[in-house]
């Protein structure tokens, strides 16, 4: 064993004794290659420093060990590359679930947002069927709203099948002229954006 190892099984003995300045002298002497190591794999200054602060508070925490130890650049390799690890896992981990996050917080929104549209949307053909005249919002309640065929509206109303035609017509003419002079109210700027990039 030469002197380099002898002093620093001292060094160890002195640690495992709750000897402050020998891990003071242990940290000096291996932090910068921890570090460099860190920051090799996570290309960040701030997890480099994260695994060098925790790799020496594990080292303070099994200090008991130390004498034990006979090759300590091993034993705190190990020590390193398993928290390098966790760090990165913890990482990959925190990423995964952030991204889930977004992607659930856009789900969200874009239903959010169709929602208020479609509502928004049934409001504005509620207003265009108010006003049309009475036969003719009958017609188109009970074929476009309640599903109604021609003849059982007619049979219902006591009125020719044709008539029924011409009132629908007439009413579904109305009711797109007026949605579509409403519409910019819908959508704001949402519809100039799109004929303005396209």
């Amino acid at each position: 064993m030469n002197s380099d190892s002898l002093k620093e099984k001292e060094l160890l003995a002195l640690i495992a004794g709750d000897n402050e300045a020998a891990f003071k002298t242990l940290f000096d002497l291996y932090r910068n290659r921890i570090y460099g190591s860190a920051f090799k794999l996570s290309h960040s200054a701030v997890i480099a420093e994260e695994i060098v602060q925790n790799v020496f508070l594990k080292v303070w925490q099994h200090r008991s060990k130390l004498p034990g130890v006979d090759h300590f650049k091993s034993y705190l390799y190990v020590i390193t590359r398993n928290e390098i690890y966790a760090v990165l896992n913890r990482i990959a981990r925190d990423y995964k679930a952030l991204s889930q996050w977004h992607r659930e917080q856009d789900i969200a929104e874009n239903d959010t947002e169709k929602r208020v549209l479609e509502r928004e949307y049934r409001d504005l053909l509620n207003r265009a069927i108010e006003r049309l005249p009475l036969q003719q919002k009958k017609v188109y309640t009970l074929m476009k709203v309640q599903g109604l065929k021609r003849e059982e509206t007619a049979h219902l109303l006591r009125v020719h099948p044709e008539t029924v035609k011409s009132h629908l017509a007439l009413a579904v003419k109305s009711v797109r002229k007026y949605c579509l002079l409403h519409l910019h109210q819908l959508f704001g700027g949402f519809l100039y954006g799109i004929f303005l990039f396209s």
